[in-house]
C-alpha cells in the first residue's frame, strides 16, 4: 500500500461538480492498494499518517503531527501509485489491486484516520475526480508499507 501525502493550507475534492470534500489545514493523502495488500498495511500507514510529525511548532520546526495540529485528511484513491513506467512509454498498472479489494481498503483506511481522531474527507471510489490541493510548504512525502 502506497500514500503519496501532500500538508496542505486547503484541499477539495468534486465529482461531476459536486463537492464531496472539503477540508482547511491537513493532508491530502493519495492512497493506491496493491496486490495482495490487506488490512495489516492500511493501520501501518493510518498509524504513520496521523503521526508524522511534518507540521510546524512555533519555532517553526518540523514537530508536530496532523493530531497535534488539528488537521483533517482528504483520502482519495489512485491506483496510478502503482504505474509501471518501466516499459514502453504507456504505464501498466498490472500491480494495483483489483477494485473490489482496493475499495475496501481505502474505506477501512479512511476510518482508521477517523477512529485515531483525524477529521477525515474523501472522494469517491472509482470516479473522475477533480482535486483541488493548495500545498503548504511544499510539502509532499511517500509513504510505503509493503507486505511482509
Amino acid at each position: 500500500m502506497r500514500a503519496l501525502i501532500q500538508r496542505v493550507r486547503s484541499a477539495a475534492v468534486q465529482v461531476n461538480g459536486e463537492e464531496l470534500g472539503r477540508i482547511g489545514q491537513g493532508l491530502v493523502v493519495l492512497l493506491g492498494v496493491g496486490q495482495g495488500d490487506g488490512e495489516a498495511e492500511a493501520e501501518y500507514l493510518a498509524d504513520k499518517v496521523a503521526n508524522l510529525r511534518i507540521f510546524e511548532d512555533a519555532e517553526g520546526k518540523m514537530n508536530l503531527s496532523l493530531l497535534d495540529a488539528g488537521g483533517a485528511a482528504l483520502v482519495v484513491s489512485q491506483f496510478t501509485l502503482y504505474a509501471d513506467t518501466a516499459k514502453g512509454r504507456r504505464p501498466s498498472f498490472v500491480d494495483a489491486a483489483p477494485p473490489e479489494q482496493a475499495e475496501p481498503l481505502v474505506e477501512h483506511f479512511a476510518e482508521l484516520l477517523a477512529a485515531r481522531g483525524v477529521q477525515v474527507a474523501s472522494g469517491r471510489f472509482g470516479a473522475e475526480m477533480l482535486v483541488e490541493i493548495n500545498n503548504d510548504g511544499p510539502v509532499t512525502i511517500w509513504i510505503e508499507k509493503s507486505r511482509d
